[in-house]
This record gives structure tokens, C-alpha cells and sequence, in this order.
């Protein structure tokens, strides 16, 4: 099937996934498949910072920067300002394994957002999800830092099954003064797939849709979840040129849509710009998810970093 578009749709929300290197292996969930062995890619800073350009023409609100883990890239920080300095909001996706003095200066600034994942209460418990072993007590003590330095934080909580592990976990978030925290379910993408070979059926039907990711090696994806969906490379031709090609729309098209309004909580509507990022696997369970249906928890959603 082919399917032609004049224009590019417009974009408002664009993730960067800028480094697939990360200090943490999360062996069972990660979606990326990110860990200390894996490259910061192929684009270059004058790459990242070209195709913020783009996104911004398109009419872009929102960067989101993700990894692997993003503070890790050398140009972390210029490439968080040149989508400051261009007015777009920022949202930060890290383990807060390590956050250096200048991280917390940019975490600071108003156009910045900070989000992480929080694995256990128990620390064997968060280590062996992360696959390193001190990983709960360097993330809890940033996230008590990021509460002490009043800097707004996001928490997703995965929840792959034990759901008083998860419900420990939140509680022990909301008592140490975090506001927003999500409760979220593992999709089967990434290390939480195993051998299964990736499925549409694992998205929330909102890929695509004013959205996109830019992956370490230029190519874009319909979202990091559907990193398995992409259309072409901002190496290649400009951003505008991958949204608006045949490929595109094809890779859109593929997708499972919701039909029903109400299938979705409030907060994963096409009007919350960042609605299907990892932070929010909640609102929107996948599309082939139907815990009525089973009586099943949702198939494992990729830890996000």
C-alpha cells in the first residue's frame, strides 16, 4: 500500500534519543536494549542541533531527550539549550544514576522537565532490574536531591506484574515529597520482548500522531516504544522530507488507532503533547492489552532506561 501526503502532519512533540549508552543494562525491560557498551550513534552535535532547528518549523512545542542514558552524550547539555533557546519545552528522561553540578543547573531552568523510573523500595530488588547493583541508592538519593532543590519531577513506577511492589514503590515516591508519579505497565518491546519479534500490538495507538523520534543513528521512529517503525533519516533528507514521504505514512498508517474516546485516560489525549512518553505508560495500556478479556496483567512495557 502506498499512501501519498502533500505536506508533513504537524509535529508538536519530538523525542531525541541522543546516546544509546547507558551506565544501567535493565536486562528484562529496557526498551532501547541501551548499556555501557553501546555508541552515542552517528549523529553529530551540528546533526542534533539542525534537526531541533527543523522541529521547530514544523511547529514543535516539546524535546523530549532520552537514551540509553542522555547525560552520559558529551553535548548533553548545549543540545538541552538549543531547544531552550529555540522556546521549546524540555523534558530530560534520566536513570539519575549521576547528575553533575551543571545537570542541576539545567534541570532548574523553567523550560526544563525532569523525569526517571523508580524500580522497588527494596534496593536488590531495583538493582536487579537495572542489572547494577548500587543503582537504587544513587537514584534514590537524586530523586531526594531533585525534591530538595524543588525541581519538578516525574517518577514512572513499572508494574510487570507484582503490583504491591509497585504500590510499595509509589508510596514510598509520594512520601518522600514527589507529586507526580505514574504507575505503569511493561510492554513486550525491547529486552522485555526476549526472542518475540516486536508487534504494533504493544503501542498505544498514538504513534505517529504529531509525534516522532529521532534515533543515535538519524533514523526516525514513530515513537521510542515503535522504535521498530521508522521511515527514513534526517542524515539522509530533512525532517519535513521523512514526514511527509509515502514511508511515512505507511509506518503511520500500520498502526492500530483507538476508535473509542474513552479507551484512553484524559491524560493520553492528541492535546498533551508528551502523552505516550515513557513517563506516562499508564494512561494509555497497549493496544493489544485487555485485562477484562484475561484477567492478566498487560504483557511486560520496556523499562525505560
Amino acid at each position: 500500500m502506498t499512501i501519498a501526503r502533500d505536506a508533513p502532519a504537524r509535529l508538536r512533540f519530538l523525542s531525541l534519543e541522543i546516546t544509546g549508552r547507558c551506565q544501567l543494562s535493565c536486562p528484562s525491560l529496557c526498551y532501547a536494549a541501551s548499556g555501557p557498551t553501546r555508541s552515542h550513534g552517528t549523529m553529530s552535535d551540528d546533526d542534533w542541533f539542525r534537526t531541533i532547528d527543523q522541529a521547530v518549523a514544523l511547529g514543535a512545542e516539546e524535546i523530549q531527550l532520552i537514551g540509553g542514558e542522555p547525560t552520559l552524550h558529551p553535548s548533553f547539555v548545549p543540545i538541552a539549550r538549543r531547544a531552550v533557546d529555540a522556546g521549546l519545552r524540555v523534558r530530560v528522561y534520566s536513570n539519575l544514576f549521576r547528575v553533575r553540578d551543571q545537570h542541576w543547573r539545567l534541570f532548574k531552568h523553567p523550560g526544563v522537565r525532569l523525569a526517571t523510573t523508580y524500580h522497588s523500595s527494596v534496593a536488590a530488588e531495583h538493582d536487579e532490574v537495572t542489572g547494577r547493583e548500587g543503582s537504587h541508592k544513587a537514584t534514590r538519593a537524586n530523586i531526594v536531591e531533585a525534591v530538595r532543590r524543588s525541581i519538578p519531577l516525574n517518577v514512572a513506577v513499572l508494574d510487570g506484574g507484582d503490583h504491591e511492589r509497585a504500590e510499595r514503590a509509589r508510596a514510598e515516591l509520594a512520601a518522600l515529597g514527589v507529586r507526580d508519579v505514574h504507575v505503569g505497565k511493561v510492554r513486550a518491546v525491547g529486552n522485555a520482548a526476549g526472542t518475540a519479534l516486536p508487534s504494533t500490538a504493544e503501542l498505544c495507538g498514538r504513534c505517529g500522531d504529531q509525534r516522532a523520534t529521532v534515533l543515535p543513528g538519524g533514523d526516525v521512529a514513530v515513537c521510542e516504544i515503535g522504535r521498530f517503525l521508522t521511515a527514513g533519516s534526517v542524515l539522509n533528507v530533512g525532517l519535513a522530507s521523512v514526514l511527509s514521504s509515502p514511508r511515512w505514512a505507511e509506518a503511520s498508517a500500520s498502526i492500530p488507532r483507538r476508535t473509542d474516546p474513552t479507551a484512553c485516560h484524559p491524560d493520553c489525549q492528541p492535546s498533551n503533547s508528551d502523552s505516550c512518553d515513557p513517563g506516562k505508560n499508564d494512561p494509555c495500556d497497549p493496544m493489544g492489552y485487555a485485562p477484562a478479556m484475561t484477567g492478566q496483567p498487560a504483557a511486560a512495557v520496556p523499562a525505560l532506561l
